[in-house]
């Protein structure tokens, strides 16, 4: 499945998609047990897990007429390491700064 970074954090970017995927990073739920957790709508929690499906973020297992909804592992390490990659970079931004600042006295 190929889906683009931008989908992935556009689909992260709203609060009760975050708390959905959560909750299914712990065990698969159907929509259903979703709702009953959540304060939204059955068919809300329907159209955030579509987003969330075509984000790749997570899968649809069917059985029978119910449908479990699970968290992709490897979607979710693959936001890790790209959180992880800024914050290395941001980190190593910040050291090369201060640094600099200490070779040529600009201390407060």
């Amino acid at each position: 499945m190929s889906v683009s970074t931008a989908e992935v954090w556009t689909a992260m970017g709203d609060t009760t998609r975050r708390e959905i995927l959560a909750r299914l990073s712990t065990q698969p739920r159907s929509v259903t047990e979703l709702a009953a957790e959540l304060p939204v709508s059955r068919p809300a929690v329907s159209q955030h897990l579509r987003v969330l499906k075509d984000a790749g973020l997570v899968r649809l297992h069917r059985t029978g007429r119910q449908h479990i909804y699970e968290a992709r592992p490897e979607a979710l390490n693959a936001l890790k390491a790209e959180l992880e990659a800024f914050w290395r970079q941001s980190l190593a931004t910040f050291k090369q700064i201060a640094e600099a600042d200490d070779r040529t006295g600009d201390r407060p």
